[in-house]
């Protein structure tokens, strides 16, 4: 590569909370490989069996996971409760690196929302959407994670975040807060999906599934009951790459634990509204899809709660809650809301800029 006259090696991590940090780094990952990098991944669990499915000729490193449950209620005290062992975590994962690095040389870390995942020996990049967390208490607690988590982020070459720097943005005041205190390079939105216009519709509806448990299977077991007598032709994404069990929807349901990339873009592209979680990677390939859907924030994760409202807001989707959710309110609701994509491709594909002139750079080895 330029500047180093071999071709880079990159470290790339996701964080484990759910897959979207997994998910959202496919396209970084395929942009590294058409770069001529040689890309190595440290993953675990449901996001290292989701990444070796995309890319199966890639070493993946087993870096342990935070493996973060959430409440059936509130979040925030959920993750209070386990911050004693969040901080052990990215001491944790700090220490891994630099265990790792001792035996191997990378010339680029790049570390998707895991605060310890830095080493002065590399160009380190930590990508983020939450320069603001909101942890639906109060703003001086805001203040408070904001400053704690920037100290982290200070550790880091470069700050990512994966959104456009304009006042129509899709993360709101979480990727764009008043006060950042840092100079994040936002580079466009991201998502490995690519729409399909011509393909022929097969399902009414689409529901993906995703996040922590228990909220994940709580929904499952919500939906599968609404949906038993539905005359509508449905398939059911679980979100349990590795799963092998088999559960029963109804004839009129097809269930899949896990789709590849490739299948799950067939599959959006094939169905006509698509109900799901409104986390960010999936509000991203929503929008890269121009795909009519239903959010249903998961109950307490005040990010998504936040990122429901903003959407709506937009006029991209509407959401309901949880707790409000039947087929009858979902289908007035979809009915009545004029869906609004006000994201180009080019904005999609800003990324690629950005990628193209961090390896084009010289890094020490």
């Amino acid at each position: 590569m330029i500047g180093t006259g071999k071709s880079l090696r990159v470290l790339v991590a996701p964080l484990d909370w759910g897959l979207g940090h997994a998910t959202r780094c496919v396209p970084i990952i395929g942009e590294l490989l058409y770069l001529g990098c040689e890309v190595v991944l440290a993953a675990d669990g449901a996001c290292a069996q989701l990444l070796a499915r995309e890319f199966p000729q890639l070493e993946i490193k087993k870096l342990p996971g935070y493996h973060i449950r959430y409440g059936k209620k509130s979040l925030i005290q959920s993750v209070l409760l386990q911050m004693p062992g969040i901080f052990k975590n990215i001491h944790n994962e700090h220490r891994w690196l630099q265990n790792l690095l001792q035996k191997e040389k990378f010339d680029i870390i790049i570390s998707d929302n895991r605060p310890g995942f830095w080493n002065r020996q590399s160009h380190c990049i930590y990508i983020t959407h939450q320069l603001r967390i909101k942890s639906g208490m109060n703003g001086l607690f805001d203040d408070m994670l904001q400053r704690l988590h920037y100290r982290y982020i200070k550790k880091f070459n470069e700050v990512w975040v994966p959104d456009v720097d304009a006042a129509l943005n899709a993360a709101g005041v979480l990727a764009h807060p008043s006060k950042t205190f840092l100079h994040p390079l936002y580079i466009g939105l991201l998502s490995r999906m690519q729409p399909q216009p011509t393909e022929t519709k097969k399902h009414d509806w689409m529901i993906l599934l995703s996040g922590p448990e228990p909220q994940r299977t709580l929904l499952e077991q919500q939906l599968i009951k609404e949906i038993r007598g539905l005359n509508k032709k449905i398939i059911l994404v679980r979100g349990l790459p590795g799963n092998t069990e088999a559960i029963e929807a109804g004839a009129h349901v097809d269930v899949f634990n896990h789709l590849t990339a490739s299948q799950l873009q067939q599959v959006l592209n094939q169905s006509e509204i698509v109900i799901c979680r409104s986390g960010y990677t999936t509000i991203m390939d929503l929008l890269k899809l121009k795909k009519k859907a239903l959010l249903i924030p998961t109950p307490g994760q005040t990010e998504q709660e936040y990122l429901a409202t903003h959407m709506q807001a937009l006029g991209c989707f509407p959401f309901l809650k949880q707790s409000e959710f039947t087929i009858t309110k979902a289908a007035a609701v979809l009915q009545n809301f004029h869906f609004q994509f006000p994201f180009g491709d080019e904005q999609f594909e800003q990324y690629r800029d950005t990628m193209a002139s961090l390896t084009a750079i010289p890094h020490k080895l």
